[in-house]
């Protein structure tokens, strides 16, 4: 069986873990803050906060942000559950909206969607296709839509305008207009999960870059005590002389990345883009070159004049079919030992939103793309035999459909 997303696991991550282990620092320390500088000048923002995941990172800036009941954030119907689970845990309200084409959130669909209950917007970028940034940053700044907006903490006072929190757990490396995923708008959050292009097993970070009068690195002081019980010290700045003592100034959350994982985070940072990105990009390009020979076959956007993407799952799309259809195509291909996934069953589908009155009519694009879509493997030690392999069974699986090719 050819799986679907297994992690990269070698010995250079190994021994690096290992040497972590043996250096007295398992929990955060010099690791984690030399990852942070690293994702920091990576990325282009100003600076970079390690955290245990991504949904910490956007539950710790929705907080931060001061978001609670009553109010309503924007979120694509068509992404994982944590970007709308992180809302309902602030007491808020989920506004969904509908995608396009290439899977990410439709700026008319937002600006549609604002009222001057509207806090944050939380773009997606869909398989590590970033969403249109600079669209979405001139929406939020549009006289009337800033009008609109009702701040009531100090931070929305500051900012004056609805904050943009973008969810790029799928987009390190990715690129929108020659600028990274970190750079491109208010607050990025990555992930750094264990089928993720850059993994640390489980982590993520906040890449902050707020425009002034903010100061990011102030606010990076402020989101590490937030990030560890509201301390004003880690164990790491504990090691000093006479720096025992420490307050605690809320009652903040457990968010914190270890060193553990931050060796793992280094040594695939320093390859990535000479190593782990080229792989996953000729996995695209090798998919996209035999699918497209197919009439039925309907290749993702994954590299345009202004978007690079970081190549982080296939979603092919099967023209002309429908939902039930394409679960036959999945099971075709499973029997033919290859797993494959669907990214991503919209959210006003799944039990607690539609529970909550969301109903998946309202979003006819997103429900269109993921009826017809099929995640297919792409990981770093995919060769080209397996990935050809894959190419096989898709078509075999999609051509056993009679309907499919009549």
């Amino acid at each position: 069986m050819i799986p679907f997303s297994p992690p990269r696991m070698d010995k250079k991550i190994a021994d690096a873990v290992v040497e972590a282990l043996y250096s007295g620092w398992i929990t955060t320390g010099p690791r984690t803050k030399r990852f942070e500088k690293m994702l920091t000048n990576y990325g282009g923002q100003v600076t970079t906060l390690c955290v245990s995941s991504a949904s910490a990172g956007l539950e710790l800036m929705l907080r931060w942000f001061g978001l609670k009941e009553g109010d309503e954030v924007i979120v694509p119907a068509y992404t994982y559950c944590a970007t709308a689970n992180v809302v309902i845990h602030c007491g808020a309200r989920v506004v969904f909206v509908d995608i396009g084409d290439d899977f990410n959130i439709s700026v008319k669909a937002i600006e549609d969607a604002i009222t001057p209950r509207t806090k944050v917007i939380m773009p997606v970028d869909i398989a590590g296709f970033p969403c249109n940034y600079d669209e979405i940053n001139a929406l939020v700044a549009k006289p009337e839509i800033c009008t609109l907006f009702k701040p009531e903490s100090p931070q929305q006072v500051l900012l004056g305008r609805i904050l943009v929190l973008s969810d790029a757990a799928h987009s390190i490396g990715a690129i929108y207009h020659g600028k990274r995923t970190g750079s491109l708008t208010d607050i990025t959050v990555y992930s750094f999960h264990a089928v993720k292009n850059l993994t640390t097993a489980e982590g993520g970070a906040v890449c902050l870059n707020l425009p002034a009068p903010f100061d990011n690195e102030a606010i990076y002081r402020e989101l590490n005590a937030k990030a560890l019980h509201g301390q004003t010290k880690d164990a790491l700045a504990k090691t000093q002389i006479g720096s025992w003592r420490y307050d605690i100034i809320e009652p903040g959350y457990k968010y914190n990345m270890t060193d553990l994982q931050a060796a793992i985070g280094i040594v695939e940072l320093e390859r990535y883009d000479t190593d782990m990105l080229p792989r996953r990009k000729a996995i695209f390009h090798r998919y996209a070159k035999a699918l497209s020979t197919y009439t039925w076959a309907q290749i993702p956007s994954f590299e345009t004049p202004d978007k690079t993407t970081s190549y982080h799952v296939f979603p092919l799309r099967i023209k002309g079919i429908s939902e039930e259809q394409r679960d036959k195509i999945i099971t075709g291909i499973f029997k033919r030992e290859v797993a494959v996934n669907v990214h991503f069953v919209p959210l006003p589908m799944m039990t607690y939103y539609r529970d909550a009155g969301y109903r998946m009519p309202d979003y006819p694009v997103a429900y269109d793309n993921y009826s017809r879509e099929i995640t297919l493997p792409v990981y770093y030690d995919l060769t080209d035999e397996m990935a050809d392999e894959v190419i096989r069974a898709v078509v075999e699986a999609v051509e056993a459909v009679e309907e499919v090719v009549r």
